[in-house]
């Protein structure tokens, strides 16, 4: 008995959100697939803004109005279509969907000195995120300042808020599960670590310094010290 290969329908998180690939055949195969794929993945991807890669496939715009509306019925946001088709992508801006993407390799340079502790890149916000504004970084991210509800971080690497945290952050955005989240009041509206989506315990009594973390492909929250594992 042969058995049937499943279309490849590939996901990774990049700065503005999700980006889904197909790869090659038959696209009402794929389309099935994809479909599938998002209900079954329907909780992780809530909430979400998602660029498609159809690489090669030549869709119509109908096609893409239909993929957009059972997106948006699980709550899913397809901002962006990206293709080698120019019929493709004529039909995609027809709709108003984006054709480009950022997708910044992550540059993670050490620079070791025999005297001093190995750093990495990142970059320092001393402000409040209010909402409707966005911080996005290759590397690591602090900020000392809240991050108010509509506010949105994405971090190559790691997020630490010298303030509270209530708004939107995607720490390891390019795949890094050892990335964390620190702050001093951890209540996000939506917090994610490479592919995984948080859901934090409710908080009982009063908000003390918190950090979360992918271990074992468990997610941690635990008090933030000074100590460092």
């Amino acid at each position: 008995m042969v058995m049937e290969k499943k279309p490849a329908i590939n996901i990774k998180g990049v700065r503005d959100g999700l980006l889904i690939t197909v790869g090659e055949g038959e696209w009402r195969d794929l389309e099935a697939a994809l479909l599938q794929m998002i209900e079954e993945r329907a909780a992780f991807l809530e909430g979400a803004r998602v660029a498609l890669d159809v690489g090669n496939h030549i869709l119509r715009a109908v096609d893409l109005g239909k993929l957009r509306d059972r997106f948006s019925e699980k709550s899913i946001t397809l901002w962006a279509t990206l293709s080698n088709s120019p019929v493709t992508e004529k039909n995609a801006q027809a709709l108003g969907l984006a054709t480009r993407i950022h997708t910044p390799r992550p540059e993670r340079i050490i620079h070791a000195l025999d005297t001093n502790l190995p750093g990495e890149t990142a970059i320092l916000v001393h402000r409040t995120v209010r909402s409707g504004f966005k911080i996005s970084h290759n590397g690591h991210i602090v900020i000392i300042g809240d991050v108010n509800p509509g506010g949105e971080i994405f971090a190559g690497g790691s997020v630490v808020v010298w303030g509270r945290l209530k708004g939107m952050v995607h720490a390891g955005m390019d795949g890094d599960e050892k990335a964390v989240v620190c702050a001093l009041e951890m209540e996000p509206m939506s917090l994610r670590i490479a592919g995984y989506t948080l859901n934090l315990p409710q908080r009982r009594g009063k908000p003390e310094p918190e950090m979360v973390y992918v271990q074992d492909g468990r997610v941690i929250t635990e008090a933030w010290k000074t100590k460092v594992k």
